[in-house]
């Protein structure tokens, strides 16, 4: 009778927990529909041990009659819960350990599908399972791995058990493997009775030790609370005085193992003036990326399910703002942006924006006539560093015929390529800073170079010069 109210509490406590995990799992994917459909399933994989050793006593009776019945009455807490899916596979229950053991001994006993229907079948088997052999933990993993119909949905192993590995596999490998293709999240692991050999599962996935039988079904009800449930996460940017201020950037949030992309979400300050909170799947470990110019990242993050969890990411910004007093009415200006003395490019800004960037020193590659280059411009917290060039003006130059032409700054007592000019063109519209050039050009009937033709002219802030080359 006590187990028996135990249980109807634990499934009140599922329904619960799984209505919850409903709504904020919606909410967290855009969809705020009402119905269950649009939620995709969990598939939880039960995976028992029937090895010889679960044979031996354990407190009031042997281990395997005290598991079955613990899992068999927990079980029935699970019917009924929106989009859950659940399987049954066993090992070390078909072949004796005599003649030798047979290290391929596992079977999917009862496909995953939906709960109502496949939660009976499993009680089913369980009832007529028998200890026999030995125990292919990581061939059984293995076989896991396939009895998934997909990757789409969140994937989950529990495994039961009382020993560990005796025919020589790698569990610890296999379950990185599985995590590591996107197959299943981190397996749970409950030892029964395991005593001093608990550490040699810990590798395998989140372990819990069922050291005797009264916390058996609480173990199997934390879970699958985990299972079920998303938890919610604070993240803070922070800025250089250590305050979380820093926001309006997009985040995305990795699996650490699989790398495949969990979740992305628009970094926000509520309406009470501190980070908004996020849905997370416990299981996970993560590794974030804050998409700051340039990005800020942070690995192995793991979240404590039950309580709402922070994490703190360093993301002190500053603005840049790119100035050309007076405008330009003929084309936009583009900016390379580079971290200083780092040839990778971080970003491409225009004149007339202000853009936000991570605090410390850049070098600026401005995409004028002629190009302006600027190093170690300082980006400095919460402050905005200007750049102001002048105002480029027009150069109309005309050709007598086609033929090559070219652009040169005078500069220094030196002549410095600017541009070419369309050989094919009577005429070239071009916007140049301002200063002195010169052009130079040949025509394509003439066959010497003695023909060149040369003309000096100036180009003022905003204003136009007429080229004629002839």
């Amino acid at each position: 009778m006590r187990l028996t109210g135990m249980m109807k509490r634990l499934r009140i406590v599922l329904f619960a927990a799984m209505f919850l995990f409903s709504g904020l799992s919606a909410r967290a994917q855009g969809s705020y529909s009402k119905s269950f459909n649009n939620i995709p399933p969990t598939r939880i994989l039960f995976v028992f041990d029937a090895s010889f050793s679960m044979f031996g006593q354990w407190q009031s009776g042997r281990k395997m009659d005290i598991a079955k019945q613990m899992l068999s009455g927990f079980l029935d807490s699970l019917k009924g819960i929106p989009n859950l899916e659940v399987g049954f596979r066993c090992y070390g229950h078909q072949f004796g350990l005599e003649p030798q053991r047979n290290c391929q001994d596992t079977k999917l006993e009862v496909p995953i599908g939906k709960s109502n229907t496949t939660i009976p079948q499993i009680k089913l088997k369980l009832r007529d399972i028998v200890p026999r052999g030995t125990t292919p933990i990581a061939y059984t993993l293995e076989q896991c791995g396939g009895d998934f119909p997909d990757t789409r949905t969140r994937n989950i192993i529990i495994l039961i058990t009382d020993g560990i590995e005796e025919c020589d596999g790698d569990p610890c490998a296999v379950s990185l493997a599985l995590q590591s293709k996107g197959i299943v999240l981190k397996p749970f692991v409950i030892g029964v009775g395991l005593g001093a050999n608990i550490q040699s599962l810990g590798c395998i996935g989140k372990y819990f030790d069922v050291s005797n039988e009264a916390n058996f079904v609480s173990v199997l009800n934390i879970v699958v609370s985990q299972a079920l449930n998303n938890t919610t996460v604070q993240v803070n940017l922070i800025d250089q005085s250590g305050r979380p201020v820093e926001t309006d950037v997009e985040m995305t949030f990795y699996d650490e193992t699989s790398g495949a992309v969990r979740y992305n979400y628009m970094h926000t300050i509520n309406d009470r003036g501190v980070p908004d909170t996020v849905i997370l799947d416990p299981i996970s470990t993560y590794h974030l990326v804050v998409h700051t110019i340039p990005p800020v990242e942070k690995h192995n993050i793991t979240i404590t399910p039950g309580r709402h969890n922070v994490i703190a990411v360093d993301a002190p910004q500053g603005f840049l703002s790119l100035n050309m007093p007076g405008g330009n009415n003929y084309m936009p200006v583009q900016t390379i942006i580079r971290k200083s003395g780092d040839m990778k490019t971080l970003n491409v800004q225009q004149f007339g924006q202000t853009t936000k960037y991570i605090t410390g020193k850049y070098d600026l590659e401005i995409l004028t006539l002629p190009r302006i280059y600027m190093s170690s411009i300082d980006i400095s917290q919460s402050k905005t560093t200007t750049i102001s060039i002048p105002t480029a003006g027009q150069a109309l130059i005309y050709k007598p015929s086609e033929g090559p032409a070219q652009v040169l700054l005078e500069e220094k007592n030196k002549l410095v390529w600017v541009c070419n000019l369309n050989e094919k063109t009577l005429q070239d519209n071009v916007m140049l800073q301002p200063g002195n050039y010169r052009v130079v050009f040949r025509s394509n009937m003439a066959h010497q170079t003695i023909y060149s033709i040369e003309k000096k002219f100036k180009v003022e802030p905003g204003g136009t010069v007429r080229v004629m080359l002839y």
